[in-house]
């Protein structure tokens, strides 16, 4: 089959977030002989990436596209549709067997190009993206709006009459079918890793009793990912274990300014080491050399449905984790011991960080290669790509037939 991809994210490098899983989808799909032309903002390296994989990759060059970007919220919103109108005028020379969104932000475009052009549509929402919102200032999003923008995300694979949706937790999929989208439907996938990448390595396992105790954090570093809960859990650590750092790699976002701010103001601001974003493939090295990971989420809607990816990459590194009590991912590794969930406050966030800790080093690190292993073996990408495609065959199949074959 001929299919387009639809992102607004660049397809490669990944750049976070959900990005990294489009490469492992696309792979999967040619391995299988489908052809696939790739509609997404310009990235690296786009003629090497061309011939490697086999595919044809459309850039959106009309304005720029990125979590970074100035103004990106009204470019966000404009995407939708230029995007709708640049896939359907190359499918006038190049007619597609059916169209696989990236996102809600694709997803919106896929929507009215199902109508359009007449071909089946899968949508594969790798978050809930309004849902992430409710973590936001007032200010910058108000209430009312956001809880029309919430209805409708979840409203969008029926509004869409998608033909299969791809969701990131079964938490997401249960909110899409109580919104009445088919739950027949619906196929969860979760949010995998590289294990080749984040791969266990007992030397640096070993190598994390030396020095002072580090706490790391990577990521976007948006609204919902440093709050109240991570400062107030810090202020608590810093007060019991003072030779302790937190190491926090990324971009130095508003809402990390903001959290520097408070840690300032909390008088922990020494405790706190900021370090740039580095490239994928390199952040597992970061990570390797902290005692403790952690996922201090704000509690939103978007939060409980997301199968957050530093959790992942942590346990394959066979890395202690602490997180707060996200319904998808408490729910899959409600049996795993080298994840510890507290509640969304910063004294009981703190206190579990304080138990790994004090945990004899030892201890930690006999936890870790069960952990690793179990999910290099359900999560890692190629895995889950080989489930997203067996789905993604399977129901433009059912669609090809239902049209008489077409």
């Amino acid at each position: 089959m001929r299919l387009a991809l639809l992102t607004h994210e660049p397809f490669h490098p990944p750049t976070g977030g959900g990005s990294a899983e489009a490469r492992y989808l696309v792979e999967e799909l040619r391995r299988r002989g489908h052809i696939l032309h790739v509609f997404s903002p310009p990235g690296e390296g786009a003629e090497a990436v061309e011939r490697e994989l086999g595919i044809r990759w459309h850039r959106f060059t009309r304005w720029p596209m990125g979590r970074y970007t100035r103004l990106r919220t009204p470019k966000y919103l404009l995407y939708p549709g230029a995007l709708a109108r640049w896939v359907a005028a190359t499918a006038l020379a190049t007619p597609f067997d059916g169209l696989i969104a990236q996102h809600a932000i694709s997803s919106v475009a896929a929507a009215r190009l199902k109508r359009r052009l007449k071909v089946p549509v899968i949508l594969n929402f790798l978050d809930h993206l309004t849902g992430f919102m409710a973590a936001w200032p007032g200010w910058l999003m108000p209430k009312p709006l956001l809880r029309r923008l919430n209805r409708y995300e979840i409203g969008l694979p029926r509004r869409a009459n998608a033909d299969g949706v791809l969701t990131v937790s079964d938490p997401l999929a249960a909110r899409f079918a109580a919104a009445g989208f088919p739950r027949e439907r619906l196929c969860p996938i979760n949010y995998g890793y590289d294990s080749a990448v984040f791969r266990f390595d007992p030397a640096a396992v070993a190598a994390r009793a030396d020095g002072p105790p580090v706490i790391v954090m990577h990521g976007s570093f948006d609204h919902h990912h440093l709050g109240p809960i991570a400062v107030d859990a810090m202020r608590r650590v810093h007060a019991a274990r003072p030779a302790v750092r937190l190491r926090l790699i990324g971009k130095g976002t508003p809402a990390l300014r903001a959290f520097l701010r408070q840690a300032s103001a909390a008088g922990i601001r020494d405790a706190v080491e900021h370090r740039e974003f580095v490239p994928y493939a390199e952040v597992a090295r970061e990570l390797a050399r902290a005692q403790v990971g952690i996922v201090p989420y704000q509690e939103t809607p978007g939060t409980h449905c997301a199968f957050v990816a530093k959790a992942v990459e942590y346990l394959g590194l066979g890395l202690p984790v602490v997180s707060t009590s996200l319904e998808a991912i408490r729910l899959y590794f409600r049996d795993e011991p080298l994840i510890r969930f507290a509640g969304f406050d910063g004294a009981g966030f703190g206190d579990a960080i304080l138990g790994w800790l004090e945990e004899p080093a030892a201890r930690r690190a006999a936890l870790g290669p069960a952990a690793a292993e179990r999910v290099a073996q359900e999560l890692d990408w190629r895995v889950i790509a080989r489930r997203a495609v067996d789905f993604v065959e399977a129901t433009l199949g059912r669609a090809g037939a239902g049209r008489g074959g077409a």
